[in-house]
């Protein structure tokens, strides 16, 4: 089963299973419950382009 899935399993108003024991139970790190990622901003995109360029103009820089 992905992680992805063993995260949608885990029932965050469950009664008497903690986040931690759930997490535990299904193999889920307790801090992939509260990542949300965030999208590159304009900036990071165009330093990244720009990266990608000198190395394919130059691959033997490393």
């Amino acid at each position: 089963m992905s992680p992805a899935r063993r995260r949608k399993m885990v029932d965050r108003e469950h009664p008497s299973l903690s986040l931690v024991r759930q997490c535990a139970l299904l193999g889920v790190s307790r801090s992939s419950l509260y990542y949300r990622p965030r999208a590159a901003s304009a900036e990071d995109l165009s330093l990244m382009g720009e990266m990608d360029r000198q190395y394919l103009d130059t691959p033997f820089y490393g």
